[in-house]
């Protein structure tokens, strides 16, 4: 019997690791944290990820007092949607208020500070590029191993779960640029989904990076599609000629924003890759019969291109967090690891819905909303929103018949 506060370890100096390591340290709790690289290293690095992070998130932030970048970071308080080909006629736009306002913190700039704090807290800081080895010492001396980061073997310890997962391979390739010289939107900041049918989108907002504000943009191109042209791609200065190449190409109506040519925040502000959305069974078993707990990407990842990544770390984390502390003196054996799980799931399988939704060939209920959004101040306010909980529209965004009964129930509003 362990007294109730609790020895944990943490793999993994992430959104969602460092969000559950500083909540459990200021609960009481002993935390072991692994990494594989230093504050130092991570701020000397390449971009991570794009990280567009919304209200209820950054409130699970405010609570913890790590949201240090609250008044000193770009926001963003809309967003909208645009449907166009290449040549520019758009076949579907709309745009709404988001009720609290959105921000992106360069995880180069955040997950430092972020790391400062854990090791201010008391929290014994590794640096160690764990493996099998490193997890079966961590079960062994800790009362519970979270897993928030984990390739190569550690990341085939979770087996995938195919009623939770509908694709095997990626559905996009993905660029990702930190950018100067791309001229804000008219009107309010916000996040712009265009979308180029059939052969990709580009997905752009203001962020914070370690030489100030910028432009955050992700371009994902359908994988065989006349985007798909990465491959040969090798120096950050041609990743940029690419990008801005395609914008113009693709996206002429967004290329307007740019002031003259493109400009990189720094030579380590691109990233590209290919991801395939997976969700995972959440507990894995080390060769002694030890188990270990998924958290966020590592058993529930999602392709960036509805923004959700980061915000599902960071909800994700709450759960795990109140589940910790709510568990007393009882062991966290693999029948609570499920149940958190899927308490998780309960909102987690939203943002999936949501994302692969988008990804895939939209279903006739889906363009029907997303087109009297246009029209419909009122729905384009809720369709805005719902970047911040996916939750907020079901399940009428997500299910034909419930999509029609609430359409055909409504009073539009006008914009």
């Amino acid at each position: 019997m362990r007294e109730v506060m609790a020895k944990i370890a943490i793999v993994g100096a992430g959104q969602a690791g460092l969000h559950l390591g500083i909540g459990l340290l200021l609960s009481g709790h002993q935390v072991t944290m692994l990494s594989n690289r230093t504050g130092e290293q991570i701020a000397a690095g390449t971009v991570i990820s794009s990280q567009s992070m919304y209200g209820m998130a950054l409130g699970l932030e405010r609570e913890l007092g790590i949201d240090y970048w609250q008044d000193s970071a770009p926001q963003y308080a809309g967003a909208q949607m645009r449907v166009a080909d290449s040549d520019g006629n758009v076949m579907l736009f709309w745009q709404g208020a988001m009720d609290e306002p959105g921000q992106s913190i360069d995880q180069r700039v955040k997950m430092p500070v972020w790391i400062d704090r854990f090791i201010e807290l008391g929290g014994d800081f590794r640096l160690v590029d764990a493996g099998i080895a490193e997890l079966e010492e961590l079960a062994g001396s800790h009362d519970l191993t979270v897993i928030a980061s984990g390739k190569g073997e550690i990341g085939q310890l979770f087996t995938r779960n195919p009623d939770r997962s509908p694709f095997t391979q990626p559905q996009r390739v993905l660029a990702l640029t930190y950018v100067n010289r791309f001229r804000p939107r008219p009107g309010i900041p916000a996040i712009c989904i265009n979308i180029n049918p059939g052969i990709g989108e580009f997905v752009s907002f203001p962020g914070l990076t370690l030489s100030g504000a910028c432009e955050i943009f992700t371009i994902e191109a359908v994988p065989g599609g006349p985007m798909d042209v990465w491959d040969d791609v090798k120096t950050p200065e041609e990743h940029l000629k690419v990008s801005e190449h395609l914008l113009r190409t693709f996206f002429p109506l967004e290329a307007e924003r740019i002031d003259g040519h493109l400009e990189l925040t720094d030579d380590k502000a691109v990233l590209r890759g290919r991801i395939t959305p997976t969700t995972k069974y959440p507990v894995a078993t080390l060769p002694s019969g030890a188990q270990v707990f998924g958290l966020a990407d590592v058993v529930c990842l999602n392709d960036p291109l509805t923004g959700q990544g980061s915000n599902n770390a960071s909800k994700g984390a709450k759960i795990y967090l109140d589940a910790i502390n709510a568990r007393g003196d009882a062991p966290f054996d693999e029948a609570w690891m499920n149940a958190v799980f899927e308490e998780y799931w309960d909102y987690a399988r939203y943002p999936v819905a949501y994302t692969n939704q988008t990804l895939g060939q939209p279903p006739e209920h889906m363009l029907r909303i997303l087109k009297t959004a246009e029209s419909d101040a009122g729905l384009a306010h809720l369709m805005a929103n719902s970047f911040n909980d996916p939750k907020s529209i079901a399940p009428w965004y997500y299910d034909a018949a419930a999509a029609h009964e609430f359409l055909d129930g409504r009073t539009p509003v006008a914009a």
